[in-house]
């Protein structure tokens, strides 16, 4: 969980353009810029070969065949329509293709920008392996500490992205293919034109292109998905119609395609695919084992969040153990799966400890070890005490498990989690917390979103199905239960139900909606999963007391036409979305550093713009917006007090400590407010209650900064002092 800045979109489909950079559109012109046989031969028998061959034809025209490659085609092309939809609403949303170069940077703001610039560093290296080693040995993102990236950060999809860019463009040259096509933008307005670049050959395009084909991806994936879940072709469409009439709730990859999760959860629908093989498949093979620790891998390295979701399956996972739906030794298998997978992404990452301290990595041993040794319990006979007793030692055990290896690790940077939860049920404040919390996609789900999946019929059709999942799970257990008191059977005798994997979604579905009322941002698991869980609507096994009655078909066609009627307008009001991306005054602001200052010059200032700056000036910065570490947080920390009511001869020489030379203040940092008690200088107010009264600072210095800053440049939005010799 990254902090964006302070600012954020407030639901995923209505954008702010002042957060985004967007002003209102203005037209852009553009101009073209530039073994064989020994001895022995057979002859067949006449009709032999005729035959064989109608056979082999016969069996490729199976049902079964035929049924295959009718869902993958038709996932291909759910595929191909997600991508040219996100596609064309990027495009609109910032007419991308007539930006020049440094406007597509800027449009990559806060951790957007913080990430490319990775992918820049390598693809300007003189070679991959150089920059490559320059990212792992990087004193420019956090002057004057050396970093590696690879370790801090989630940067393995810049650094693979990276190398395919410089395979594709070297492999062109070679060929003689023309790569991109250049343009002379006239912007209007007064702006001096531009060249812009369309392509593959130029970096930005090639970077969102493959983001936006991995999504496609995962739409093909949500279709196969919902359709094997479903057991029917009916039930991926309805995943698919579902995941578009509600789109605007359910991704963000066409407003922030460089975002963690637009490269992160494609894998997690694939993982979560996998899952439901294996739990319905009776003996599954230590292929499925494999493909699931891979796609584990694929979820976790490229996002810091993916551990808290595995936990919530995990979780979800150790709920139907415990009440008989998966037997142990399937259970332990995908335990000892999570664990490779961690233990890989751990090598991966050059030891990053945060993994190994994780909830996540602890309630992996603590379930472990009861799964292992439940048949010393001797409480199967007390179904429902053996139940609260193992959720018990693992709630305890994990908290506790995790509080000892942080202690012997010495890792506190991910106390502030604990803390934005705590702050969510009580009146807990300091400056971290409120720093997630003042940000609208950190606050609690917005009372309207549940209405808008009332409007699509997403919400009422995932209660239904929930309901009849809870009423058969209902009806297990009772049968179960009597079984045991009459005949004195064990639960083996249906842990192996082929709902084991329903029950799964469901338990699922609860935790997801959990993380999406805690933190709106969330949506993004919530809504996706509710598209999963519509497809069961689908189902003859769930809902065969209603076909029986109604004729299948007609019954989904009148679901889908009633979905439609609001689908289609939301559908229409995201192809509506127009806009251009335009903000002259941060261009300046970059223009003016690249220069007038020395190419080591060292910048603080909004975290945000430190991204902007960093990407395209590659200037040092002291601060960044991944502010995941304890260190970085409390560096950040310092750097904002200069939007505290502290004296400015305190400021700076905490300033001067960290090194900085130049600090960029922008006046809206310090007087704009999402809510009440969040303007900069009400957060400091929680950590220096002895200044409480005073005049901001940064008020002060937007009217004068002498005596102890030098204002060297200066528009209608950013200010530039000069801080040490």
């Amino acid at each position: 969980m990254a902090v964006e800045g302070r600012s954020g979109h407030k639901d995923l489909s209505n954008k702010s353009k002042e957060q985004s950079g967007l002003m209102d559109m203005h037209p852009r012109h553009r101009q073209r810029g530039t073994a064989g046989t020994k001895g022995r031969t057979r002859t067949p028998h006449p009709g032999t070969e005729t035959t064989q061959s109608r056979n082999k034809a016969t069996s490729y025209l199976s049902p079964a065949n035929v049924k295959v490659g009718t869902t993958l085609i038709i996932a291909a092309f759910v595929g191909v329509l997600h991508w040219g939809y996100i596609s064309a609403l990027f495009e609109n949303d910032r007419h991308f293709s007539h930006l020049s170069t440094l406007e597509r940077e800027m449009a990559f703001r806060t951790e957007m920008g913080l990430y490319y610039s990775f992918f820049k560093s390598i693809i300007e290296a003189p070679s991959y392996l150089s920059g490559l080693l320059f990212i792992m040995n990087d004193n420019v993102t956090e002057y004057p500490s050396v970093i590696n990236t690879l370790k801090r950060f989630n940067v393995y999809p810049e650094v693979i992205l990276a190398g395919l860019f410089r395979i594709y463009t070297s492999t062109m040259s070679v060929v003689g293919i023309e790569t991109k096509t250049c343009w002379t933008v006239n912007r209007g307005n007064e702006l001096s034109p531009v060249e812009s670049c369309e392509g593959l050959g130029d970096p930005a395009y090639f970077y969102v292109t493959l983001i936006f084909i991995l999504n496609g991806l995962m739409m093909s994936l949500f279709y196969i998905y919902g359709t094997y879940l479903s057991g029917s072709r009916f039930g991926g469409l309805m995943t698919v119609l579902c995941f578009f009439y509600n789109h605007g709730e359910s991704t963000r990859v066409m407003w922030t395609p460089p975002l963690r999760e637009s490269f992160s959860y494609p894998f997690l629908v694939l993982q979560m695919f996998i899952l439901t093989y294996i739990l319905r498949t009776p003996t599954p093979g230590r292929r499925s084992m494999l493909v699931l620790c891979v796609s584990n891998i694929c979820f976790m390295l490229p996002w810091q969040f993916a551990q808290f979701v595995l936990l919530t399956q995990i979780a979800s996972l150790f709920a139907i153990y415990i009440i008989g739906y998966l037997d142990s030794e399937k259970f332990l298998n995908i335990l000892y799966t999570h664990m490779v997978s961690l233990g890989l992404c751990f090598i991966l990452m050059f030891g990053n400890s945060m993994l190994l301290t994780s909830y996540y990595a602890s309630s992996l041993v603590v379930i472990c070890v009861i799964a292992i040794s439940r048949n010393f319990l001797k409480l199967e006979k007390m179904a429902l005490i053996s139940w609260v007793l193992q959720v018990l030692i693992w709630i305890f055990g994990t908290v506790a498990l995790k509080a000892l290896t942080s202690m012997i690790l010495g890792v506190r940077d991910d106390a502030h989690i604990f803390n934005i939860l705590k702050s969510k049920f009580t009146s807990y404040k300091d400056f971290d917390t409120l720093m997630y919390t003042c940000a609208p996609e950190f606050d609690f789900m917005e009372n309207e979103t549940p209405w808008r999946y009332l409007k699509t019929l997403l919400l009422p059709v995932v209660i239904l199905v929930f309901l009849a999942i809870c009423v058969r799970t209902l009806k297990d257990i009772l049968t179960s239960s009597r079984k045991k008191h009459t005949r004195g059977q064990d639960n083996e005798s249906w842990e192996h139900s082929t709902s084991g994997e329903l029950v799964y979604h469901a338990l699922q579905l609860v935790a997801f909606a959990v993380l999406a009322i805690l933190i709106m941002r969330l949506k993004l698991f919530l809504t996706p999963h509710m598209c999963v869980m519509a497809s069961l609507l689908c189902s003859r096994p769930l809902f065969g007391w209603i076909f029986s009655r109604l004729n299948r078909p007609l019954f989904i066609f009148i679901v889908v036409i009633l979905m439609s009627i609001q689908g289609v307008s939301n559908i229409q009001t995201q192809l509506n979305i127009k806009g251009e991306f335009s903000n002259i005054a941060q261009e300046e602001l970059l223009e003016w550093i690249k220069f007038s200052t020395k190419p080591n010059a060292v910048f603080a200032g909004a975290m945000p713009t430190m991204a902007s700056v960093k990407l395209s000036t590659g200037r040092p910065i002291v601060n960044h917006p991944h502010y995941e570490d304890a260190g970085l947080r409390a560096r950040t920390k310092m750097v904002y007090s200069m939007y505290s009511r502290k004296h400015a001869k305190e400021v700076k020489k905490l300033l001067i400590d960290m090194g900085v030379q130049y600090f960029i203040l922008e006046d809206a940092w310090c007087t704009r407010r999402t809510k009440t008690g969040c303007t900069m200088s009400e957060i400091w107010d929680i950590e220096d209650p002895s200044n409480v009264g005073k005049t901001p600072l940064c008020s002060i210095l937007s009217k004068e900064s002498l005596p102890h800053f030098v204002t060297l440049f200066q528009n209608n939005v950013y200010k530039v002092l000069k801080v040490g010799i």
